[in-house]
C-alpha cells in the first residue's frame, strides 16, 4: 500500500468525491486544492473532454465549478507530478535523479547555501556585468522542475532574455545606481516574469537564480556544494535527463569569476 493509500484509508469521513469511496491514488485540482482519486478526475478529465467540440486547457472542478489547468497527483513530500488539461496523459515528463534533487532544494530552507555565496559582494564587484555561460542550461532544469513539463524553451528564452537585457543596460548605466539598488531592481524584474508560472514559488525561484549568479559556479560545481549544505549525495550525472552537466563535466570546480577582474572593493 502506497503512501497516499494509507493516509486515504485513515480518512473515510471525506471520501472521494466522485466515487464516494476511499481515496486512493491522491490528486488535487492545482487551483482549488480539492482531493479526488486520480483516476476518478482523470476520468472525469476525459468525459469533460468529449463534451466539446475543440481542445480545452482548463477542468472545471465538480465540487466548486472554478477553473483549473492541471492535476497534481504523486506527492511523496519530495516531488509530485503533474498532468495538464490539454495534455495526453501518455505523455507525462518524467524527472530525473537531478530533477528530482533540484525539487527537493524547492522545498529545504536556503539558509546553509546563502551562506556559502556572498551574493551583495556580486553586486557591489559588479560581476553581474560578466556573462554566465551556464545560465541557460540551469534555467532549463529549473523549469522542468517547477512546471513538471520537459518543454520549456518559450520560458527559458523568456527569462533567458531578462537577464541579459538587464544585465546590458546596467552595463551602459555603470555608476548610476548603488549595487542595492541593482539587485533589487534585478530581483523585482525576475520576479515580475517568473511569477504567471510560478506563482507561490516565485520568490523562492528569484533568490535561487541569484544564488546562482553569484556563485560563478558550473552547474555541476553548484550541485556539489548544494548538496553538501543539504547534507545529501550528488544525482547520477549519467541518469536519464541529466543533459544539463553535459557542458560542465570536463572541470568540476571551473569558477567564472577572476579576482584580479573585479571591479570595486
Amino acid at each position: 500500500m502506497n503512501q497516499s493509500e494509507s493516509s486515504s484509508s485513515a480518512d473515510p469521513i471525506n471520501p472521494c468525491p466522485i466515487c464516494l469511496g476511499l481515496v486512493k491514488q491522491e490528486a488535487y485540482l492545482d487551483r482549488c486544492f480539492h482531493r479526488f482519486c486520480y483516476n476518478c478526475i482523470s476520468q472525469w478529465a476525459t468525459f469533460v473532454a468529449t463534451q466539446h467540440s475543440h481542445s480545452q486547457s482548463t477542468l472545471k472542478c465538480p465540487i466548486c465549478k472554478s477553473d483549473n489547468s492541471s492535476i497534481i497527483y504523486g506527492c511523496d513530500g519530495d516531488s509530485f507530478q503533474r498532468h495538464y488539461i490539454n495534455h495526453d496523459l501518455g505523455n507525462r515528463f518524467s524527472l530525473s535523479e537531478a530533477h528530482k534533487y533540484r525539487l527537493r532544494c524547492y522545498y529545504s530552507e536556503s539558509g546553509a547555501i546563502c551562506k556559502k555565496f556572498d551574493v551583495l559582494q556580486y553586486w557591489k564587484r559588479q560581476r553581474y556585468l560578466q556573462p554566465n555561460k551556464w545560465l541557460q542550461s540551469w534555467l532549463r532544469r529549473e523549469f522542468q522542475v517547477l512546471t513538471q513539463e520537459e518543454d520549456v524553451d518559450i520560458i527559458v528564452h523568456h527569462i533567458h532574455g531578462l537577464v541579459e537585457s538587464f544585465m546590458r543596460r546596467k552595463e551602459k548605466e555603470r555608476s548610476k545606481s548603488t549595487p542595492e539598488q541593482n539587485q533589487q531592481e534585478f530581483k523585482t524584474a525576475v520576479s515580475d516574469a517568473a511569477r504567471p508560472f510560478f506563482t507561490e514559488r516565485t520568490e523562492r525561484f528569484v533568490n535561487e537564480i541569484e544564488l546562482f549568479l553569484a556563485s560563478g559556479l558550473n552547474i555541476e560545481a553548484y550541485d556539489k556544494v548544494y548538496l553538501e549544505c543539504l547534507g545529501l549525495n550528488a544525482p547520477d550525472a549519467t541518469s536519464k535527463g541529466a543533459e544539463v552537466h553535459e557542458q560542465t563535466q570536463q572541470v568540476l570546480y571551473f569558477h567564472l569569476f577572476d579576482e584580479d577582474s573585479d571591479n570595486g572593493d
